[in-house]
């Protein structure tokens, strides 16, 4: 049976996602203390205990699904935007962009007589048609220990360039084991899903993922933090869940109110509040980047 590499934290951003492309997947050990996961859960519990269950087979029928991190924790706000993670998810998914966005956040308590998921591809959420980019950099947290008893997340380590209708079968898929405190690095085209729960207790564990700048956001961000909630984040957690431009002349708006009342073509960020010199498409920098990108068009 294959393994899953488990890594120090403080492991440089190209070690990791090295590791990331050859097998799909990683554990960095130890990330967070038990204060900072007791923490946590003084903040979210409450959340997670008025979550509903699932209502289908993938969904599951005895996990829960709790959203809106951004919002409800400071302590998820933390996870976020830990630096580290963020090195190295930008590292991975900048081939394929100019900015890195928060595609979702939920937390998934898999509870005991839960089946085990189907195994998937979490790109899959938009389709089967992004096969030649690698749109996702996925984290799982664990708040509780992750054992194979209890669901741990399955994985089939050097799994991102089969098709996607592979067979897979049971002696090609491991367990993503790992401490609470500790967090499951893996991209969005690994094969892999929920472990069954054959324990007496909950597997919690914290889904953080992020995404390319031009893709649409799992979890719509703009609803479950709007602007009048969004303006009390800092500017870098307001850009990473997306009131930025993803790329010049991406993302833009126009702000409703009387003729004259407000600029005509504005970042998102004017929603928020901040300064803008100009009715604009985006930046300088980011016009620059785009041109750098597509090259300059011959006559």
């Amino acid at each position: 049976m294959p393994e899953i590499k488990h890594f120090a934290m403080g492991t440089d951003a190209h070690t990791i996602v090295d590791a990331i492309k050859e097998d799909g997947a990683i554990i960095l050990d130890n990330v967070v203390s038990t204060e900072f996961i007791a923490a946590l859960r003084e903040e979210t519990d409450p959340y997670m205990e008025g979550s509903n269950l699932g209502f289908d087979d993938f969904a599951g029928f005895k996990t829960t699904r709790t959203g809106g991190l951004m919002v409800r924790s400071e302590k998820c706000r933390e996870l976020i935007a830990h630096q580290d993670i963020l090195a190295a998810s930008e590292l991975f998914l900048k081939p394929y962009c100019q900015r890195v966005q928060l595609h979702l956040t939920q937390i998934i308590r898999i509870s005991p007589g839960e089946t085990a998921q189907l195994i998937h591809r979490d790109r899959w959420a938009w389709g089967k048609h992004l096969a030649h980019v690698e749109p996702q950099f996925n984290t799982i947290w664990a708040i509780t220990d992750f054992t194979s008893e209890n669901g741990a997340t399955q994985v089939v380590p050097g799994s991102t360039q089969w098709p996607d209708d592979a067979q897979i079968s049971p002696e090609q898929i491991t367990t993503a084991e790992m401490k609470a405190g500790s967090v499951l690095l893996y991209s969005g085209s690994v094969f892999h899903g929920g472990g069954e729960n054959r324990s007496k207790h909950d597997r919690i564990g914290i889904n953080i993922t992020y995404t390319l700048g031009w893709l649409r956001q799992e979890e719509n961000q703009y609803l479950t933090c709007p602007p009048a909630i969004a303006k009390d984040l800092s500017q870098p957690l307001q850009e990473l869940i997306g009131y930025s431009m993803g790329q010049y002349a991406l993302g833009y708006f126009t702000p409703p109110g009387q003729p004259g009342e407000h600029p005509e073509i504005v970042p998102p960020q004017y929603a928020l509040g901040h300064n803008i010199e100009t009715s604009m498409l985006g930046t300088s920098d980011e016009l620059d980047a785009l041109q750098a990108e597509i090259g300059t068009p011959s006559d």
